[in-house]
C-alpha cells in the first residue's frame, strides 16, 4: 500500500468513528485512536466498561474500521440458556440431540470473513468456555454432535461490564481464555469521565428521536449545564432516557436547568454522586419530590417507591401524559435493574418481576434490552 493509500484509509477510518461515535473529549478521543489500531490487525478485541457505555457501538466500530468485509455478527452470551449457546455458537449436525433435525450452522460460520462479537463473555458457562478457547488457538470448531474440524476466518470481539480479573481469581472465568482475549483492550469512559462530550450527545440522540423540528424540545444554556453536571450513573443509555423523557413531557417548549433537574432527572435538586446512583435505582414518580428530596443516601429506594395513587397528583404538574411510553419507562428500568441484580440470569430476573421467564426474552426484544447496559 502506498502512502497516498495510507492517507485516505486513516481518513477513512477518522470518518467512520466520529460518524459513529459522538465526542472529542480526552478520553473519547483516546478511545477512538485504540479503536483504529486495533482495527488494523486481526487480534481478538475484548471491550471493558460499565452498563450503558456503548460498547456494542464500540464493537460495530471495529468491524467497520477492518479489513473484514463479511457480517458483523453478535451474540450476548448472557441472554442464551447455557444449554442451548454451545449450539448457537458453534451449530449442530443433525439428529445431535433431541430436536436436532437437520444440520445448523453456528454463529462462528455465520460470521466467516466478518467479525463475531461476544457481548458479555465474563457470563459464558466455564465448560463452553474450554471450547471457546480450543476455537481460538486451532482457528477451527466442531459442530455440536460432529467430529469434522471447520476452518474459521474471522475477527473476534468481546465485551464485559465485569471484572474479568476477580472472576478469574473466583474461578469462575478461565484463566487461559482471559489471558488469550485480553490482547487488545479498549475500556470505553464512562459518561462522568466524558462530560465535554455530553452537549454533542444531547443533540445527537434528539436528532435520533425523530421527532419533527417544531417539536422538538429546545435546551437553554443552563440545562445543558445541569447535564454536564449529573452523574449519570447509567451513562449514555441513562442519557438517552432522559432526552427520549423530554421529547414526550417537553414538545417544543424550552426547557431550563430547573426542568432537567425536577421533571427530566426526577430530583428536587442537584445532588451528590451517591445520591443520583441510588436514584437512578427507584422508578419515583414526580409527585413523590417531596419524599425524595429528605431521602438519605443510605435508604432502601423500596421505601420510596410510589403509590399508584400517587399519579393522581400528575395533572397538577401536567397539562398531559403519554401513558404508553410512561409506562414502557418504568418497564425498562425495572427489566434493566432486575437483570443487573440477579447478575443477568433471565430466569433469577423473571422471579423478581413476577414474570414468566419467556414472556421477560419477549419484554427485552420489544425494548432492545441486552444483558450489557
Amino acid at each position: 500500500m502506498n502512502s497516498d493509500d495510507t492517507s485516505s484509509n486513516k481518513v477513512n477510518v477518522n470518518n467512520i468513528l466520529n460518524q459513529m461515535i459522538d465526542g472529542e473529549s480526552p478520553s473519547t478521543k483516546s478511545m477512538k485512536n485504540l479503536i483504529a489500531m486495533v482495527a488494523q490487525t486481526d487480534s481478538t478485541a475484548l471491550i471493558l466498561g460499565e452498563t450503558g457505555t456503548g460498547k456494542d457501538i464500540v464493537a460495530q466500530a471495529i468491524h467497520k474500521c477492518s479489513k473484514k468485509r463479511g457480517p458483523f455478527v453478535t451474540v450476548n452470551c448472557a441472554a442464551i440458556p447455557s444449554e442451548l449457546l454451545e449450539s448457537e455458537l458453534f451449530g449442530h449436525e443433525k439428529g445431535s440431540f433431541t430436536g436436532a433435525d437437520k444440520q445448523r450452522k453456528g454463529r462462528f460460520e455465520q460470521s466467516s470473513g466478518g467479525s463475531l462479537f461476544l457481548d458479555e463473555i465474563g457470563d459464558m458457562p466455564l465448560p463452553l468456555q474450554a471450547k471457546l478457547l480450543r476455537a481460538i488457538e486451532s482457528r477451527s470448531i466442531q459442530r455440536v454432535g460432529g467430529a469434522e474440524d471447520i476452518k474459521i476466518d474471522l475477527r473476534l470481539i468481546c465485551a464485559t461490564h465485569r471484572d474479568l480479573e476477580k472472576k478469574v481469581e473466583s474461578g469462575e472465568f478461565r484463566a487461559d481464555l482471559f489471558f488469550r482475549i485480553n490482547v487488545l483492550p479498549i475500556n470505553v469512559p464512562s459518561l462522568a469521565e466524558r462530560r465535554e462530550d455530553i452537549p454533542s450527545l444531547q443533540q445527537t440522540l434528539l436528532k435520533k428521536m425523530n421527532v419533527d423540528k417544531s417539536a422538538e424540545p429546545f435546551f437553554t444554556p443552563d440545562a445543558i449545564t445541569a447535564l454536564c453536571k449529573h452523574n449519570w450513573p447509567g451513562n449514555v443509555r441513562e442519557l438517552k432516557n432522559v432526552i427520549e423523557r423530554a421529547c414526550i413531557i417537553f414538545p417544543g417548549k424550552e426547557i431550563t436547568g430547573t426542568n432537567v433537574y425536577e421533571n427530566l432527572l426526577r430530583l428536587k435538586v442537584p445532588s451528590i454522586a451517591e445520591e443520583q446512583d441510588a436514584l437512578w435505582e427507584m422508578t419515583s414518580d414526580l409527585s413523590g419530590i417531596n419524599e425524595i428530596e429528605n431521602m438519605e443516601i443510605n435508604s432502601k429506594p423500596e421505601d420510596y417507591l410510589p403509590h399508584p395513587k400517587n399519579y393522581k397528583n400528575w395533572f397538577s404538574f401536567y397539562d398531559e401524559i403519554d401513558l404508553r411510553r410512561h409506562l414502557q419507562d418504568v418497564e425498562i428500568v425495572l427489566i434493566e435493574e432486575a437483570l443487573d441484580k440477579t447478575d443477568n440470569k433471565i430466569a433469577a430476573a423473571a422471579d423478581k418481576l413476577k414474570l414468566r421467564r419467556t414472556t421477560l426474552i419477549e419484554k427485552m426484544r420489544k425494548y432492545s434490552i441486552s444483558k450489557e447496559f
